[in-house]
């Protein structure tokens, strides 16, 4: 290691476990050596030290499997390159089901994987004896075998990155702590440390379970809290040996692994142990807890019957080591909202050697290019606003999230504690009227509202019992009127002297509009992929009114902030919980606003997409003639405190005209059906308006250029490799959730994006980006099937991108 610290660096990072050192390893090798790596201790000494070493490649989604399977790859060719043992072996891995419900999943997990490019097979409960001698079978229903994954030694591999990073110039530092960050004008310039300063043009902040409190010192959110992590290691067991696969019973909630002959047992028991420690003593360095046999008494019942073998085994320890978890069990990576030039890698939720060697590329490559190289809206820190800090919510929320990683995950499931949190004006309303309530971003958002005296319905696979209570719900958008409260929405205000100039180069539509005008508008970045899409309101010469996605306030404000230059003067300000949205939709919509307001808000009086301030009933508010379901309706945005009038108002006025709560369940399905494209679904960084279909949403002929323009314009003599479709099934009673695979000609070609009912078809709709040779053809009515829990049903395609190869 090396012993004076420099006084400058091109990138500190602060942590020596396996995050920094792989982020540290991929930057030398894209030549960015001037590295320094600073550990408060030893290398490893954090958490790394006692991790588990299970390596698998299936992620939720395509980039990140992507991001899984590269970990794999370099896992598998480190120990050639440095010389230094990884105890990477490849012995595949076995996921056992016991129930039904459980099964079906894994076959969705197998369908997922041969569309991602992820070796895997479908084993009956004899084959997955064979296997794994050790299981017992007879109340199996099934299992899945990935022949790829393996296991690593943790505190190995870290090491071997590290001697890689270190041969290519990085300089390593133990014992060092740092106190402070730097910072001028916004931005980390560097670190102070026990030892002196470091200046630098990048922080990268891959302190594992203390990126929480070392963040808290840059004023940067990194919401995480440890818990409790328990397994248990054997002498040798007769029968183990060292390619003796990886074993994940997620029913019994526990995993196994050979580790010298015997077993290595762990799990995420039901109901967590957040560890009572906050802050984290800086000395907590090859440390461990005390034993709890209590708390891993569940882990331990199930693993006896599962691996008889474990009754009569000899126990050599009971391990129990903190590692850190996020608040909804995603890993935290990209550069801080607040701080330019400060990143995080953290928050691995107990799966950081299985995800560290993509992570740190990725990082490296954000670093080097300026932003990251693919779509990470899942993992990036700009999904957490500032109260997600909260301590009190992080620990009950940790022993949540902890217990939900073999949990069965039903089909829009969702977390229960740290809640209700953040609510609209109407909360205590809705809440009367039965609503069922779903959370995003803190907000509490009426899924469907229940009949009275109806109870929630239990979680299924199969078609829901709510899906009666949601066409009600539809049926009244498109033959009545609805009321929905989307007052979630972000809502951000930009105004100066070049809030325009700052908007034409951000937006991909023209900006320069009527005073009250409504657009629509792309935002692209350098190479046409979707930053976000946004509605914005031209309120005054200077002044405009931004309105995107409720989980999108952090992450769409650091885009426009980015965008504003250093000589133009534009303030961006979050009105969010200045204003509530209520938007009626429906035929009867403008008969209902007639009876509460004077103003004229007819086709005549409002054109489409244009807004202007009403009296209604008592209140003023800003009306705007659109629909995100399509067909007749409006968006109210209200002052807070005069929701609830506005609102009592429109269910007097409109009681006779079938005027009828509805909520995002129904909302979601009928923007499927007007084929309405939303952000994180169809739109994200990795898709560009082509392939998407919103060519038209584009103004190319603008006054100035904007972001992305130029890649989009060669993009569009390039050959696609993927568009998106609209589905419908063919069958009412097949119901489909989202993420299931598409096949054509018995080949995997894509997966469902976004899944509802549709109204008017009677049927599941849904729309999905299919990828290979088969997007040359025309899908108009083209047959495919759609992969749904194991079984293949039949559906129909209509294409949605403008052109095909």
């Amino acid at each position: 290691m090396n012993h004076h610290l420099p006084s400058h660096a091109r990138v500190v990072i602060v942590g020596g476990g396996i995050a920094g050192c792989s982020t540290a390893y991929h930057l030398a090798n894209l030549g960015i050596t001037d590295v320094v790596i600073l550990e408060q201790g030893k290398l490893t000494s954090g958490t790394t030290w006692h991790a588990a070493g299970l390596i698998g490649q299936m992620r939720p989604n395509r980039s990140m499997t992507a991001m899984s399977k590269y970990g794999i790859e370099l896992y598998a060719t480190l120990e050639a390159e440095t010389g230094m043992a990884t105890g990477w072996k490849q012995c595949g891995s076995l996921n056992v089901a016991k129930t039904p419900e459980r099964m079906k999943v894994l076959k969705k997990q197998l369908a997922m994987a041969r569309s991602f490019g992820v070796e895997c097979v479908e084993l009956s409960p004899k084959e997955a004896g064979e296997k794994y001698p050790l299981l017992r079978t007879e109340d199996l229903q099934g299992a899945i075998w990935l022949p790829g994954d393996g296991k690593a030694n943790p505190a190995d591999l870290c090491m071997s990155l590290a001697k890689g990073a270190r041969n290519k110039g990085v300089k390593i530092f133990e014992g060092i702590e740092v106190t402070a960050v730097l910072q001028e004008r916004g931005a980390a310039v560097g670190v102070v440390t026990s030892q002196g300063e470091i200046r630098c043009e990048t922080v990268v902040n891959c302190a594992g379970q203390w990126a929480r409190q070392f963040g808290k010192l840059a004023g940067v959110n990194v919401p995480l809290y440890s818990a409790e992590h328990f397994y248990i290691v054997t002498e040798k067991i007769e029968g183990v040996h060292p390619m003796l696969p990886v074993m994940r019973d997620p029913d019994g909630f526990i995993y196994y692994k050979e580790e010298v002959g015997g077993l290595l047992m762990g799990g995420f028991e039901p109901v967590a142990k957040p560890w009572k420690m906050d802050p984290i003593p800086n000395h907590f360095q090859f440390a461990l807890l005390d034993e709890d046999w209590d708390q891993f008494e569940p882990l331990m019942t199930a693993a006896i019957h599962r691996t008889p073998c474990l009754e009569s085994a000899k126990i050599k320890m009971l391990l129990n080591g903190p590692e850190s978890f996020t608040p909804d069990g995603n890993f935290i990576i990209g550069q801080a909202p607040e701080l330019k030039n400060y990143f995080v890698a953290a928050g691995f939720n107990s799966a950081g050697i299985a995800n560290s060697g993509g992570a740190g590329r990725l990082i490296a490559q954000w670093i080097q290019d300026g932003q990251a190289p693919h779509d990470v809206w899942e993992v990036d820190i700009r999904r957490f606003a500032p109260f997600t800090g909260n301590k009190k919510a992080l620990f009950e929320r940790t022993a949540e999230t902890l217990g939900l990683h073999y949990a069965m995950r039903w089909p829009r499931q969702e977390l229960s504690t740290v809640r209700p949190l953040r609510t609209s004006p109407l909360y205590d309303l809705l809440n009367a009227k039965n609503a069922e309530w779903g959370s995003k971003n803190g907000w509490e958002r009426v899924n469907y509202f229940k009949p009275a005296g109806a109870s929630s319905p239990t979680s299924t696979l199969a078609k829901p019992a709510w899906l009666e209570w949601v066409i009600a719900e539809q049926k009244a958008t498109r033959e009545a009127v609805a009321i929905y409260d989307q007052s979630s929405f972000s809502k951000l205000q930009l105004e100066g002297p070049d809030a325009l100039a700052v908007l034409q180069r951000l937006c991909a539509a023209e900006m320069d509009v009527a005073i009250g005008k409504m657009v629509y508008t792309p935002v692209l970045n350098e190479q046409a992929g979707f930053e976000s899409d946004l509605t914005v309101i031209r309120l005054s010469e200077q002044k405009f009114l931004i309105v995107t996605g409720s989980a999108q306030t952090i992450r769409d404000s650091d885009v426009i902030r980015k965008a504003i230059q250093a000589t133009e003067f534009a303030v961006l300000t979050d009105l969010s919980t200045m204003y509530s949205v209520l938007s009626i939709m429906g035929p009867k919509s403008q008969e209902l606003l007639a009876r509460v307001s004077p103003d004229d808000c007819s086709p005549t009086g409002l054109a489409f997409s244009s807004t202007k301030e009403i009296d209604l009933a008592y209140a003023k508010v800003r009306v705007a003639k659109m629909s995100y379901v399509g067909g007749k309706g409006y968006e109210l945005y209200v002052p807070v405190e005069m929701t609830r009038h506005v609102y009592l108002a429109l269910h007097q006025a409109g009681a006779d005209l079938g005027l009828k709560d509805a909520g995002y369940y129904a909302l979601d399905a009928l923007r499927i059906e007007a084929k309405r494209r939303a952000w994180g679904a169809e739109l994200s960084p990795d898709e560009s308006p082509i392939e998407s279909g919103m060519l038209k949403h584009i103004t190319f002929e603008k006054n100035s250029p904007f972001i992305g323009q130029l890649a989009l314009r060669k993009k569009l003599a390039q050959t696609l490799h993927k568009k998106l479709v609209y589905i419908e099934l063919c069958q009412s009673d097949d119901y489909i959730w989202g993420g299931e695979t598409i096949w054509l000609n018995q080949q995997p070609v894509g997966e469902i994006s976004s899944a509802g009912w549709g109204y008017a078809a009677g049927k599941c709709i849904a729309m999905a980006y299919v990828r290979g040779d088969c997007i040359a053809e025309s899908f108009n009515a083209k047959n495919i099937e759609i992969d749904v829990w194991g079984e293949r049903v039949k559906a129909i395609a209509f294409d949605l991108c403008e052109r095909i190869n």
